[in-house]
C-alpha cells in the first residue's frame, strides 16, 4: 500500500512538473517561430521598398547567405515578369523562377511560405505591377528544427532528472503515512493475538459451565457461547486482514488444482445450502492450476458461497461455476434476490462494510468480502460484483499456469511410469 501511495504522489508530481516544462518549452519555440518570421518579413519588407537589403562584409555567414537568397519579381499586367535585385542565379534557370512566381500568385495570401521551394514571399500591389519578394526560409526551418531536438534533449534530462528527485522527495512525504500504517498493522496484529488466548478461556469456561448450569441460568450462559464464539471469529478475520496487508501468505505459495479446491468446497457446502432452503449448483472445469496458497483460495470459495447462500432468497438457486477464459480461470458465484443498488457495489469490499437492508438479521462484521479481496490480490487477480434484477454475481479472475500444470503432470505421469517399471522388473525377477 504505502509503495502505492509513494508512486502516486511521484505520477501527480510528475503529471504537474511534466505539463509545466511542455508549456515553457512550447512558448520557447512559439517565441522563436515568430521572432524569426518577424525577422524574415522585415527583409522582405526592405526588399520591396527598394533598401539595400545585401548586407557589407559584416562577417555574419548566415545573413550573407540569406541575403543573398532574397530576391524580387516585378509582375505586369500583360504577364511580363522583370527580376531585380539579388542572385538569381542561384535558384536555377528561368523556368525555375517562373514556377516559383506562379506559385506565389496561386496563393491567397500576401505573405506566406512556398514549402516546395522553401521561401518565403511578401506582395505588394502598384499601379503598373505586382511586385513580389521572397527570401530563402531554409536557414529558419533548420534553426527551429535544431531548438526542437535541442527542447527535447533538454527536456528529457530534465524530466529523468525530476523524476529522480520526486522519488527521493515521495519517499519523505510518505515516510509518516508509512510508519502510521506500521503502528497500526502492529496494532492489528498484536491485539488479535492477545485477544485469542482470553477470549479461548472464555470459551472453555463457558462449556464447562454449561455442564452444570440450572435451567435459569443456561441462558445467559448460551449467549456468553454464542457472543465469545462471535468475538472469536471477529479477531481471527482481522488477524487475517493484518497478515494480508503484511503479504505473509506469498512464501507458502505453490502450483494448486483451483478446480479441486473448489470442488471440496463445494460439496461442504451442499448441506449448508440445503439446511438453509437453497439448492447449489456447481459447473467446475478441471485442471485449473494456479500459483497460490489452496488453504487460502478455498477460503475465498467459502466467503462467496456463504454469502450466496445468506442472502438468496429461500427456494431459489445458488450457481457456482468455474470456467478457464484464455489465460485466466473465472470463479462466479451467483445468486437471486434483490439487486445491489449500483452505488453500493464499489464498497462492497471495503472493510466493515455492510448493507443495511440485506444485512441487518445476519451475524455477518462486514468483513468477509475484505478478506476475499485481499486474497484475490494476493494471488495477483481481480474480484468484483455485477448486480441486476436477474441475480447478484461476484467474480474472482486469477491467472492459470498452464505451462506449470502440463510441466508438474508430465512429472507426475514420468514418476508413475517409473514406477511400474521397477514393479514389472522385480516380478520378472522373482
Amino acid at each position: 500500500m504505502i509503495r502505492k501511495l509513494r508512486w502516486k504522489v511521484v505520477a501527480v508530481t510528475m503529471a504537474v512538473v511534466t505539463a509545466v516544462l511542455l508549456g515553457a518549452m512550447a512558448a520557447v519555440l512559439l517565441s522563436s517561430r515568430a521572432a524569426l518570421e518577424n525577422q524574415n518579413r522585415d527583409q522582405l519588407r526592405q526588399a520591396l521598398q527598394g533598401e539595400a537589403f545585401l548586407p557589407e562584409r559584416s562577417g555574419d555567414r548566415a545573413a550573407e547567405r540569406a541575403a543573398r537568397r532574397i530576391f524580387v519579381a516585378e509582375v505586369y499586367a500583360g504577364g511580363t515578369v522583370r527580376l531585380n535585385q539579388g542572385a538569381f542565379e542561384d535558384l536555377g534557370d528561368e523556368e525555375t523562377v517562373l514556377a516559383i512566381i506562379n506559385a506565389c500568385l496561386a496563393k491567397d495570401e500576401d505573405y506566406g511560405l512556398l514549402e516546395e521551394y522553401d521561401l518565403r514571399y511578401l506582395r505588394q500591389s502598384t499601379p503598373l505591377y505586382l511586385r513580389i519578394a521572397f527570401a530563402d526560409s531554409s536557414l529558419e526551418q533548420g534553426t527551429l528544427r535544431a531548438m526542437r531536438v535541442t527542447a527535447a534533449l533538454v527536456g528529457a534530462a530534465a524530466f529523468l532528472a525530476l523524476l529522480g528527485l520526486s522519488y527521493l522527495l515521495s519517499g519523505l512525504v510518505t515516510k509518516p503515512v508509512e510508519k502510521a500504517w506500521q503502528q497500526q498493522q502492529q496494532f492489528l496484529s498484536d491485539a488479535s493475538h492477545e485477544l485469542k488466548t482470553p477470549l479461548t478461556v472464555i470459551l472453555s469456561s463457558a462449556d464447562l459451565l454449561a455442564e452444570t448450569a440450572s435451567a435459569d441460568s443456561a441462558g445467559y450462559v448460551d449467549n456468553i457461547r454464542s457472543e465469545s464464539r462471535r468475538m472469536k471469529k471477529l479477531v481471527e478475520n482481522m488477524l487475517t486482514l493484518a497478515r494480508a496487508d503484511d503479504g505473509g501468505h506469498s512464501a507458502a505459495f505453490t502450483l494448486t488444482d483451483w478446480s479441486d479446491t473448489v470442488i471440496d468446497t463445494a460439496l461442504r457446502f451442499e448441506p449448508v445450502a440445503f439446511e438453509a432452503g437453497r439448492r447449489l449448483l456447481y459447473d467446475i472445469d478441471e485442471n485449473l492450476a494456479v500459483w497460490g496458497d489452496g488453504e487460502q483460495l478455498g477460503r475465498l470459495t467459502a466467503i462467496l458461497l456463504d454469502n450466496a447462500i445468506k442472502y438468496a432468497p429461500e427456494g431459489t438457486e445458488v450457481r457456482l461455476s468455474l470456467r478457464r477464459e484464455d489465460k485466466t480461470a473465472r470463479l462466479t458465484v451467483e445468486n437471486g434476490g434483490t439487486p445491489v443498488p449500483p452505488e453500493k457495489i464499489p464498497h462492497l469490499f471495503d472493510r466493515f462494510y455492510r448493507l443495511d437492508e440485506a444485512r441487518s438479521d445476519t451475524e455477518g462484521f462486514g468483513l468477509g468480502l475484505a478478506i476475499a479481496r485481499s486474497i484475490v490480490t494476493q494471488h495477483g487477480g481481480s474480484i468484483h460484483c455485477e448486480s441486476d434484477s436477474r441475480s447478484t454475481r461476484f467474480v474472482a479472475i486469477l491467472p492459470v499456469k498452464k505451462a506449470a500444470a502440463q510441466a508438474s503432470a508430465a512429472a507426475a505421469a514420468h514418476i508413475l511410469s517409473g514406477r511400474e517399471k521397477e514393479g514389472g522388473d522385480e516380478g520378472t525377477s522373482g
